[in-house]
This record gives structure tokens, sequence and C-alpha cells, in this order.
């Protein structure tokens, strides 16, 4: 294995579900010792089916493997004194505190970021939540589907005008994003602490994920403007940044910003060249003006042929554009492949599966991804390591702090 980035670094993670556990595993990716601590009853997110990735597949729970690879657990009872005082031990050896707990569970846990940094004030302190932790619903529950996907506007603006209800939002899309927000915060929060000394209070939510990811409409909105509708193709300002259909049913993504340097070329390419020459469509200008005519005049020079064939013709063609792919596809995908954006994870047994890597490659390398841990799996080790014997280790069993 390549030594990471975080080599050296222990994180506690006090945290469940995906959006503060996935930023865990990505800081794991990259050498980190992140031990989560689970409750007796573990994470509500190893019992979670959906999918068929999940408790519903019948062999190993990948939703759990993605959000926690690489990463050590140990099961303990924080309601007991002598939980918390386990805790307080990790916490003393550990760089980085990674929580979701809401503001109100972690003030009666004596978790409160103040409390903590005063008793280690090395500490990076690192919350995920819902909508911040100031205002009237800081305290407030928050998933990616409430607090990203529908209060941060993301929904709204994806959903056509014509539909009834607002499009559903895909898996975990407000966490995993939330997540790299995350893990960049700690990142630099402890490069800040190389030069300080002291740790820092890091803070990300998935309404601020959501708006971010929403900045182009957000600016229209900050200067008295409107979102446009999304609503089939959407507005047909430039008919080479719009999708056509071809002749199986699939399509193709033209992005041409800068349609006059590419108009030519893509005109030759698809065997319409006369096309570059017409008075209606020579340049941006024309094209914008006459934009129905062009997408007209595309529309049926696309469906002549099939997806595959439309790939093999405009392969050659210097111009931003792609095949609109199955999720399938991408899989499959040779680019995907010769990029290493998928992992395989080895398990003991020889079974293995594959896993999204992290987007983020170090001297072109991805991270050598590893497995989940089992409930409560690294308990003894991680007691041990602090010091404990087997009979406090057997007292703390017997006392219900650990299982």
């Amino acid at each position: 294995m390549m030594s990471g980035a975080f080599d050296g670094v222990r994180v506690v993670e006090l945290a469940q579900w995906v959006f503060v556990p996935v930023a865990g595993a990505l800081l794991a990716d990259w050498g980190a010792d992140v031990v989560r601590i689970e409750r007796l009853d573990g994470d509500p997110y190893r019992g979670l089916a959906t999918q068929g990735i999940g408790t519903d597949r019948g062999g190993v729970n990948l939703s759990m493997a993605l959000a926690n690879r690489g990463k050590r657990s140990v099961a303990l009872n924080l309601q007991h004194p002598r939980g918390l005082e386990v805790l307080h031990e990790l916490l003393a050896s550990a760089d980085v505190l990674l929580t979701s707990l809401r503001p109100g569970a972690l003030e009666r846990l004596g978790l409160g970021a103040d409390a903590v940094r005063e008793r280690h004030p090395h500490l990076v302190y690192a919350r995920g939540h819902g909508f911040g932790m100031r205002g009237p619903d800081a305290d407030q529950p928050g998933y990616d589907a409430s607090a990203f996907w529908a209060r941060g506007g993301v929904g709204h603006i994806l959903t056509p005008a014509e539909r009834e209800y607002p499009i559903s939002q895909r898996g975990a899309m407000g966490d995993r994003n939330g997540a790299m927000a995350l893990a960049f915060g700690i990142a630099a929060a402890l490069l800040k602490r190389t030069r300080t000394g002291k740790g820092s209070v890091i803070d990300v939510s998935l309404l601020a994920t959501a708006m971010w990811m929403l900045s182009s409409d957000l600016l229209a909105a900050l200067n008295g403007g409107e979102a446009q509708p999304v609503s089939g193709r959407g507005m047909l300002v430039n008919p080479l940044t719009v999708s056509y259909r071809t002749k199986d049913g699939r399509h193709i993504q033209l992005m041409f910003l800068q349609g006059d340097r590419y108009w030519g070329d893509f005109c030759r390419v698809i065997g319409r060249p006369e096309l570059a020459d017409d008075p209606r469509f020579v340049d941006m200008a024309a094209r914008r003006e006459n934009a129905k005519a062009c997408v007209a005049e595309l529309d049926a020079v696309f469906a002549e042929r099939t997806f595959e064939e439309w790939k093999a013709v405009l392969s050659p063609l210097d111009a931003p554009w792609s095949p609109m792919q199955t999720i399938h596809e991408v899989v499959d995908d040779p680019q995907v492949a010769a990029n290493s954006y998928l992992g395989t994870v080895l398990l003991d047994d020889g079974t293995e599966y594959r896993l999204p890597a992290v987007p983020v490659q170090f001297d072109e390398h991805p991270p050598h991804l590893r497995r989940a841990p089992e409930h409560g799996e690294h308990t003894e080790a991680v007691l041990t390591e602090l010091g404990y014997d087997w009979d406090r280790i057997a007292e703390l069993a017997d006392a219900g702090v650990i299982p």
C-alpha cells in the first residue's frame, strides 16, 4: 500500500447513516485511522434494505461498505458515564472528532463544541448537519431528501413545470456531496493546526451543500432574475448545447458553448457540410435567432443513425459531446476503467466486490479500498491500545458499556 496523505491522523467518528460517515470513509481512504463509535445496537443504516445494495442483497451490504470502508468499529454505550470516559480517552489520542449528532444530543452528552475543545484543544471538531448550527431549525433532524433536496431547492429546480409532483431524488445525492465538503474542511483545519497548534470547529450542512450546487440559479435570484425552469430540452437558445434523439431512442448530448469554433467541423462530420454556410445557421447569432429551425434540422439528422453509430461517427470530432449513458454503461466505460474510478475490495475469504472510488487521486493513483468493519469488531483492540487490560474490559462488558 502507498502511504496516505492522512497517515498518522486519528479520527473518532460519532455518526450514523450516510452523510458524515462518508466523510470519514474518504479520510480513511487516504490513510486516516477512523474509529467509528457505534451504539450497542449498531448504526440503523446497517439494517436498511433498498435497491438490492443493503441488507436485501443477500451478501455484502454495499451501502454500509461504501460509507464505512477502511474504518474500525467500536460499540460503546455513551449513555453510561464509563462509556463517555472511554470516549474522552479516545479523543485525547485523536486529531479529529467527526459527528452527525444534533446540537441538543451533543449538549446532553457534554460533547458540545465548547466543552470538548476546552478539554481537548488540539482537536478538529467537525460537524455535519441538516440546516446549520444556528437558527430556529438547527436542532431539526435532516436527511438529504429533506434538508438538501427539498429545503435546498434542488428538487424544485429539477422538476419539469408540467409535472404534478416533484421528481424523486437518487439515493444519498446530498449526503455524498456534503461529505466531500466536510472532508475538505477537515483537511483544511488539519493544515491550519500545523501553523497554529490549535484545532478548529468545522461545519457543513446539507442545506448549504444544496445552495452551493445551485449557485448559478442563486446568482440569478440574488440579481432579481428568475431561475429557468426545467422542461423537456430546456430553452433552445443555443441548438448546439442540447441533446438529440437517435434512431433507436437513445440520446447524444452536445455542449458546444463556443458554437462557431465547432460548427463547421461538426457539419462535415455528420455529413451535412452545407449547413455550415446556411445563412440561418452561419454563426451563433443566426443560430440563436433560428434556433427552432436549426434544432429541427439536427433532429432529422440524428434520427437517421443509432446510438452506437453516432458514437462512432462523432468520435473523431474534437469537441465537447457525450453519449447519454445508462448507469450500466458507466460501469463498463473504458474511461472509467482506465482511470480506476471503480475500486475492488478483497475480503479474507476471497470474496470481492467493487465500489466507487473517491474522485480525488494522489500522484495519479486511486486509494487502496479496504472493507468496512462489522459492528463493534474492533472494540477490544482499541481498548487495549488505550491501556485497558482484560479485567477492565470484562468490567465494561458486565456494566453494559460495551457488548
